[in-house]
């Protein structure tokens, strides 16, 4: 005799299916979800990371500012003591050049000429004075070429003078000339030892 099933199986069946449907899914779900954290999580160590290196290259570029501002200081001190070693070179160097400068003007007036004054303004000259003659200021302007002091004598004018006191100098003149350059210490020694050595000669 044949036995027939009269229980509702296939509604079993398909809650059964649907039961283990459900529990897919829901593996899926909490693996998807552990997948998500898990990539989160790396990608946040990667950017800690690189924060840090982000930090590290800041605080070098930080360190390196700082150097280069106290270069920059060091720099500025630099300059600074070179201008002011210059400018002490330079009154070192022409200290002498008073002395020197009444020295060779009084050898280079000849006979017959009279300074009345000696302007400086710079390293340009101004002489003005009185002469016998044109001659005079002529030879004048031939002894201030020949010194190595003065460079491109040039002769502003010369004139009667009206309101002279001696009648032997009747000539006023004014002559424009300029300073050659002060030489150093250093310089003066050298030029010093080869005018010994050409005189040892």
């Amino acid at each position: 005799m044949a036995r027939i099933n009269l229980l509702p199986w296939r509604e079993e069946l398909r809650q059964e299916r649907q039961k283990q449907f459900m529990m897919s899914l829901l593996m899926t779900a909490i693996v998807g979800v552990a997948l998500v954290f898990l990539v989160g999580l790396f990608f946040d160590q990667k950017v800690k990371h690189q924060q840090l290196r982000n930090e590290l290259v800041k605080s070098e570029i930080r360190k390196l500012e700082l150097r280069i501002g106290r270069i920059d200081e060091l720099e500025k001190t630099r300059s600074r003591l070179l201008s002011r070693k210059q400018v002490i070179e330079q009154l070192q160097a022409s200290r002498s050049m008073t002395v020197k400068l009444l020295d060779n003007l009084a050898r280079s007036i000849p006979v017959g000429v009279t300074l009345a004054s000696v302007r400086q303004m710079g390293m340009n000259l101004a002489l003005t004075g009185t002469s016998q003659s044109n001659a005079r200021v002529s030879a004048y302007l031939k002894e201030l070429d020949k010194n190595e002091l003065f460079l491109n004598p040039e002769l502003d004018y010369v004139r009667s003078a009206n309101n002279v006191a001696s009648a032997t100098e009747p000539y006023q003149f004014s002559i424009n000339v300029q300073l050659s350059p002060a030489q150093s210490a250093d310089e003066e020694k050298d030029l010093d030892e080869l005018e010994g050595l050409e005189g040892a000669q």
